[in-house]
């Protein structure tokens, strides 16, 4: 048989008969007068069950193993290694698609943002809105959590804070403050009632030293017009008081 017979025959490519050639997976075979080689039987018996071994999931190598007879470990040895290799990759998968669902239930506005677990179940709590400001701290969130300037703990804490619908009033009452001025009357009252939603066992899951990573809380005064701004600050000046108390 001529290599693209051979080749036909077992079912792969020309070019894989080449290179499991190069590799010395298939030896090569003897060479007619007119330079073509000749294959025989026993070479499309080897060559097809090279094609079996890599379906199977075997690399290179571990087929080189298999077909060394005495020098390799035993079929059965390679096959039962690769099933507990792909048992575990079954297990990282399952993982990951329960990972990927809870994710989904965090709803629009938190499904497919990479968060962790525990602040995409705190997302999953908040009620629907088009608040501009409570989509702004659900960033917010979003960033602490990729600095590890949260935990588990605090995220729990906060999960009646998410659910509570006088909660969603307040982010309401901030964005009616998007184009008045920084000494509007209404920014005392509503710094003050923002602070004071935020339960005590919040401070005192906050994590040693407290979620504050240099610079950020300029950066995020920066995201909101003056008046609200004005709020955030009174509101971050009451948290950082309450937790120092």
């Amino acid at each position: 048989m001529r290599i693209g017979e051979i080749a036909a025959l077992t079912g792969v490519t020309t070019r894989a008969v080449r290179h499991y050639h190069q590799v010395g997976l298939l030896p090569e075979p003897a060479r007619r007068p007119n330079g073509y080689r000749s294959y025989s039987v026993r070479d499309a018996v080897l060559l097809a069950r090279v094609r079996r071994l890599t379906e199977l999931g075997l690399s290179l190598d571990e087929v080189r193993d298999v077909l060394a007879d005495d020098a390799g470990r035993e079929l059965a040895d390679v096959l039962a290694e690769l099933d507990a290799d792909l048992a575990r990759q079954q297990a990282e998968l399952a993982e990951r698609r329960r990972r990927l669902a809870v994710l989904l239930a965090a709803g629009p506005g938190g499904a497919g943002e990479p968060v962790s677990e525990a602040l995409a179940a705190l997302l999953a709590k908040a009620p629907p809105t088009r608040s501009p400001t409570a989509a702004k701290d659900r960033e917010h969130l979003t960033l602490l959590d990729a600095a590890g300037a949260a935990g588990e703990e605090l995220y729990a804490v906060l999960g009646p804070l998410a659910a509570d619908p006088a909660v969603l009033a307040l982010y309401e009452r901030l964005d009616e403050l998007a184009d008045a001025s920084a000494d509007d009357s209404r920014i005392g009252p509503l710094a003050e009632a923002m602070a004071a939603a935020v339960p005590d066992a919040a401070f005192e899951a906050i994590p040693a030293g407290g979620p504050v990573v240099p610079g950020l809380g300029e950066a995020l005064l920066a995201e909101y017009t003056p008046a609200q701004a004005e709020v955030v600050r009174r509101v971050m000046a009451a948290f950082t008081a309450k937790a120092a108390g």
